[in-house]
């Protein structure tokens, strides 16, 4: 029976690494061999509609158990490693608790009615692919950047440019501050309770529990081998075995095979069993008062993170290669939001979107960053103040594993009208200071800004943008490379729904 926690322990290491350096892959290197794993996971597959995947968890889950929690979804194994290095100081430190029952289902119902209604901060502050995500984007990837940032300017001296520089920024404070706040949730969560978060507040793990009640691979005991030693107990980061009443509560049990491991009578196996009814277990043990206030503890934090930071706003710096500073170029007050190509409209992209911020720290044109909206929290929005979004850059349409960015050709991105240009006549550096301009039309990609005569009877023949709406797609070179600071003379107003132009 160890080759079955050998084999989870390698499957699981595999997965984990591959999905995070998937977020650390400026490159987009890794995404066309490895994307489809981002792609299988449930919350995003239950998003893009994703039959095929969602009935083969289903399945899964039906046969063996929630191994889909022990495998597949990242921020489970996250917990397993930190786990497992508790466990080094602390040994045999799981005790058998009784479920939290109302907290379970009380958050998947939140999170159901949140999910249908299409709030999306709700759902992407929960959904666990997504924590991990954010914590790997916002916190892990920079410091991976940082490497390769050091790594880069090592080869530089020796004339080798094997690596080359990306630059790093937070782009996002009110998300930075959510993914830190999840990682110390998870890291003391992980640290003294094991899977406390997967068995307590975790929407998915409840939902696939719910399931795997009725799976046909369950662990079981062997009545006649077991001596009631605890081992197996004691080892159970689910805390879901009660050696002394012989029973499992396998809603919470993760199929982590670390009891049987554990075992030395060889009395617990993975096995065949057909589905009876289950009796009440009475126990005298009582639910640990740590580990609910543990659980209100990290609700609560996530909760009040999320209204302290919603009114936030990250705003970018810019230097002209360290010649002259350059003054902060701010974000526009825009009254609709950017989606990217291939979203199609607003209310696809915010209705299916987790905000796991895959796209965020793929994008190499970092037009990206979440949202401070309350409404779309770190949900992901087009800004143009660090670039622009290029028409032969497909990027974010090909990893995005919801569906909010469907796929989208580069043939079709040229054509897609994302939003329009807006002229603003008191921003212009040609009327405030007199000078000669034209950035905007000479960059814009689809000639959709012309630049005329302001007055035709004055001898300064002074020439202002007038923007072609029905030919601008919203790319935003204009908003990017315009010399007016703090704010551009031109900007990107969103469309609703997306149209060819």
């Amino acid at each position: 029976m160890q080759i079955l926690k050998r084999t989870r322990l390698v499957l699981a290491l595999l997965f984990w690494a591959l999905i995070t350096l998937l977020f650390f892959d400026f490159t987009g290197t890794l995404h066309a061999w490895f994307g489809w794993m981002a792609k299988i996971q449930f919350i995003p597959a239950l998003l893009a509609v994703n039959t095929v995947v969602i009935i083969g968890l289903l399945l899964l889950t039906l046969l063996f158990g929630r191994v889909y929690c022990s495998i597949i979804c990242p921020l489970g194994v996250f917990q397993d490693a930190i786990s497992n290095v508790s466990a080094r100081f602390h040994k045999n430190r799981f005790r058998f608790s009784l479920p939290i029952s109302w907290l379970r289902y009380t958050v998947l119902v939140l999170f159901a009615v949140a999910f249908i209604v299409g709030i999306g901060s709700f759902v992407a502050l929960l959904e666990p692919y997504s924590i991990y995500g954010r914590i790997v984007s916002n916190l892990f990837a920079p410091i991976y950047q940082w490497g390769n940032n050091l790594l880069a300017f090592a080869a530089e001296r020796i004339d080798s440019y094997a690596f080359y520089q990306t630059e790093v920024w937070m782009r996002g404070i009110g998300t930075f501050l959510i993914a830190l706040i999840s990682l110390i949730v998870i890291f003391i969560l992980s640290w003294k309770g094991g899977r406390t978060y997967c068995n307590t507040i975790c929407p998915v793990g409840t939902l696939l529990g719910m399931i795997s009640k009725f799976s046909l691979f369950k662990i079981r005991f062997h009545e006649d081998k077991c001596n009631q030693c605890g081992l197996c107990e004691r080892n159970c980061k689910a805390s879901c075995i009660d050696s002394k009443a012989r029973s499992i509560d396998h809603s919470r049990c993760v199929s982590c095979f670390n009891c049987i491991g554990k075992c030395k009578r060889d009395a617990i196996k993975f096995s065949v069993s057909s589905y009876k009814k289950p009796q009440t277990v009475v126990s005298n043990k009582v639910v640990e008062p740590d580990q609910i206030e543990n659980a209100r503890r990290s609700m609560l934090t996530m909760t009040g993170a999320l209204i302290a930071t919603s009114a936030l706003k990250a705003q970018e710096a810019k230097v002209d290669g360290g010649l002259a500073f350059i003054e902060d170029k701010k974000i526009p007050k825009r009254q609709t939001p950017i989606a990217p190509p291939g979203a199609e409209s607003i209310r696809n992209f915010t209705t299916r979107c987790t905000a796991c911020q895959l796209c965020v720290s793929v994008c190499p044109n970092q037009v990206l960053r979440p949202s401070s909206d309350l409404l779309t929290f770190m949900q992901p929005e087009v800004s143009y103040e660090r670039g622009y979004c290029r028409p032969e850059c497909t990027i974010c349409s090909e990893v995005c594993p919801s569906g909010a960015i469907l796929t989208i050709s580069k043939a079709d991105k040229s054509s897609t009208q994302i939003g329009h240009a807006v002229w603003i006549k008191d921003n212009c550096v040609v009327l405030t200071d007199g000078v000669s301009c034209g950035n905007c039309a000479r960059h814009c990609p689809v000639g959709a800004i012309q630049m005329i005569v302001l007055d035709p009877n004055s001898l300064e023949q002074q020439e202002i943008p007038v923007v072609d709406t029905e030919r601008c797609i919203g790319c935003g070179a204009c908003e990017n490379l315009c010399p007016a600071r703090p704010f551009s003379a031109i900007y990107v107003e969103g469309h609703m729904q997306h149209k060819t132009v």
